[in-house]
């Protein structure tokens, strides 16, 4: 396959390197030159600062892992041009053209994943049967915490300049941390009811949300909480299952247990 890859973070670098652990040769980068990291294992790839010029390589995939306000730039022209997406999470910072991305990928055949990958942890997966199996009965409760120190994140570069910290950008703990928000649907379907507080305390001195506590009430089934934060050390990322016959706990350093 030809791929793209467009964006050089921290993101983008880690598929580049998979891509290559998997013996994929035809590796084509998009850069504006912007990240902080080591170019060096990328001299041997075709680099491109121009989409246009990108495309005419004519790749067969894209991964888009530049910001988040820029993903659907680089989506929907790769979209028109037939070529399928793996598109970091979230899709965007808004709901701007998500219909002509959806339109777009329809007329011409493009599919479309976007990188919500705790989908595939095997823990999360395990709890999905347990629930399907109903083995702690009816479920009352959910609640999600994932919380990080952002200062801790990159440290070769100052973590104000990076996209999670600035809102031009998509940043904010809400849209960075989002995995979350995912799997909960995931596991316990459509959500009717959301009520929030984001909290912009200026603790990091950044100009987005620093952390987030909502209410969640899922259209079929229980309520939930849902916590996110770029203030925590160390790192915590936890899912509690509340039923009426036992609980479920799992946390991504491998740990799962049901009572």
């Amino acid at each position: 396959m030809k791929i793209l890859i467009a964006g050089f973070g921290s993101i983008g670098r880690r598929h580049m390197q998979n891509l290559v652990s998997l013996g994929e040769e035809n590796i084509i980068l998009l850069r504006s030159h912007q990240s902080t990291l080591d170019v060096t294992e990328i001299s041997d790839f075709a680099v491109e600062t121009d989409l246009s010029a990108a495309l005419a390589h004519q790749p067969d995939a894209v991964i888009i892992a530049n910001p988040t306000a820029l993903h659907l730039d680089i989506a929907i022209p790769a979209a028109k041009q037939g070529c399928h997406i793996l598109l970091e999470k979230p899709i965007s910072n808004s709901m701007d053209r998500i219909d002509l991305l959806r339109q777009t990928a329809v007329e011409s055949g493009s599919r479309i994943m976007v990188a919500f990958q705790f989908r595939y942890h095997p823990g999360l997966r395990q709890v999905k049967k347990w629930i399907q199996q109903n083995l702690i009965g009816q479920i009352y409760y959910v609640r999600a915490h994932k919380g990080e120190y952002l200062p801790d994140w990159h440290p070769w570069e100052d973590y104000r300049n990076s996209y999670s910290a600035r809102k031009d950008l998509g940043g904010g703990v809400l849209l960075t941390l989002s995995h979350p928000a995912d799997y909960l649907r995931w596991l316990f379907g459509d959500v009717e009811k959301v009520s929030a507080n984001l909290g912009q305390e200026n603790i990091l001195g950044i100009e987005v949300e620093e952390q987030i506590d909502a209410f969640l009430r899922f259209r079929d089934g229980p309520v939930g909480g849902l916590h996110l934060n770029f203030l925590q050390r160390p790192p915590e990322h936890k899912l509690e299952i509340f039923g009426s016959e036992g609980t479920i706990c799992w946390r991504d350093d491998g740990d799962l247990r049901i009572y």
